[in-house]
């Protein structure tokens, strides 16, 4: 272990500038064991016998059972890394030069344990991966070339490095790796106390990488990460999804709340194609022409308005089909007379006959006054209730009340009497209900006589009231 703490101490002066392994964890630290391949390369008498027993541990493998190697290594970029690795081991098997063997009648490599022969190796590396060409996340073969300086026994040597590395990463920050390593010695004489022969030297343990910086602890390193400093998803390059509708919060106009992509992230509680920002009935489903409310009678006026939801009506009279009261087939909002039926010619008002101005004259021919005065006899008021009945009969003519006199006395006075007496006509007309705008009244004096003015019935004929419909 005293081995290991002054390898540990050697690399930590040599600086932890070395390998990356990815852009975003720069740093990686290997921890594992080695083994030393008994200088075999070297002794090979021919190139195919250096690697001829390759695997051959037990014979030619020099062990250190504990953690023996350490390595620190930093990504410079482009796949390349660049590390710093310190090993020790002990030297138990030294191969020599190949000899006869007779007892075997063959010719092999003589074997030998050195004794108490320590060995340090302190190595820089330049290593290239090929992850990323091979596309895979998990497995990562790589080269590496370098150099460094090896101590066996009392004496040391630099080397120059070359070999081959596979890592398996059982995480994305965790891996198992391996390699070997072959080191060409500038002092090859294989003398273990005066010279360090070339070698082989393997490697197998853990590698940690580390450094990249997640601010947010979301998993996504702050280098890939689009928003740092929130917690986010990896499909949305570390933004947030805070509602979870699968739209990040940068593009969710209701951040707060679920919703669909066609409304940028906004809800459609009722799936009726309008968002609930601009749906006036969220929870029913409706039209869009509508606002987002339903309309069951299909008349254009939203069920919320509609005061008759079943029934299709226009939206002027809140969704109900225009009343005609009087049956007279002119709707009530266009009929003028919409309690009693009337002609459409004559907007659904009753047209004033022949029949009726005859019998309005009837009787206005025997309303009977005093003597040269405008105030009516008693026995008159039923006629004149007969003609307020039949007025009302025609709730939109309009009609003229003309009094006429007989010839007997002045013109001026007579003027005035036929004048007045149609206005007392008119006005009892109007106290009984008949609308002052549909009456007008005029007098005539003795100047349209019917009869003769010689004859009392002449004069009588003369004295008259006449009711006439105004067109």
């Amino acid at each position: 272990m005293k081995h290991l703490n002054k390898l540990f101490a050697l690399l930590m002066l040599l600086g932890l500038s070395s390998q990356a392994q990815d852009s975003n964890n720069k740093w990686a630290i290997s921890f594992g064991v080695n083994a030393v391949d008994g200088a075999r390369v070297s002794a090979a008498s021919k190139i195919e016998d250096q690697f001829s027993q390759y695997f051959d541990a037990k014979r030619y493998w020099s062990v250190l059972p504990s953690v023996s190697t350490i390595g620190v290594s930093r990504y410079v970029g482009d796949n390349f890394s660049f590390g710093v690795t310190g090993s020790v081991n002990k030297i138990t098997k030294l191969v020599g030069e190949r000899t006869y063997d007779p007892s075997t009648n063959t010719n092999d490599y003589t074997v030998t344990n050195p004794g108490d022969l320590m060995y340090y190796g302190v190595d820089g590396v330049v290593k290239y991966s090929f992850m990323n060409m091979i596309k895979s996340k998990m497995i990562d073969p790589s080269v590496h070339v370098g150099g460094g300086y090896t101590w066996l026994g009392d004496a040391s040597a630099g080397t120059i490095n070359g070999g081959l590395g596979l890592t398996f990463w059982l995480s994305e920050q965790v891996g198992l790796s391996f390699s070997s390593t072959y080191k060409h010695s500038f002092d090859d004489s294989r003398n273990p106390s005066f010279d360090v022969p070339t070698h082989l030297q393997h490697f197998g343990g853990l590698t940690f990488k580390f450094g990249a910086k997640d601010t947010d602890g979301d998993g996504i390193y702050d280098r890939e990460d689009a928003c740092p400093d929130v917690a986010g998803l990896k499909e949305f390059k570390g933004c947030p999804d805070t509602d979870g509708d699968g739209i990040e919060d940068s593009k969710d106009s209701c951040v707060d709340t679920a919703g669909l992509a066609e409304f940028n992230g906004c809800p459609d509680t009722d799936g009726d194609g309008v968002e609930d920002s601009k749906d006036a009935c969220v929870d029913v489903a409706g039209l869009k022409s509508l606002n987002g409310c339903p309309d069951a009678d299909g008349d254009g006026v939203a069920d919320k308005d509609d005061a008759c939801k079943d029934v299709k009506g226009p939206k002027e009279n809140k969704g109900c089909p225009w009343p005609d009261r009087d049956g007279d087939k002119v709707l009530d909002k266009d009929d003028k007379c919409p309690d009693v039926a009337g002609t459409v010619a004559n907007q659904g008002c009753p047209e004033v006959s022949d029949e009726a101005i005859k019998k309005l004259n009837d009787y206005a021919k025997t309303i009977l006054f005093d003597t040269n005065k405008a105030t009516f006899q008693q026995r008159t008021y039923p006629v004149l209730e007969a003609i307020t009945a039949i007025l009302k009969e025609y709730p939109s003519a309009n009609f003229s009340i003309e009094g006429h006199t007989d010839a007997d006395g002045k013109d001026a006075a007579n003027l005035t009497l036929s004048e007045n007496r149609a206005a007392a006509v008119k006005n009892y007309l109007i106290e009984k209900g008949i609308a002052a705008s549909r009456l007008s009244s005029k007098g005539f004096g003795e100047s349209m006589p019917i009869d003769s003015n010689k004859t009392k019935a002449g004069k009588a004929n003369n004295r008259r009231v006449e009711v006439k419909l105004v067109k």
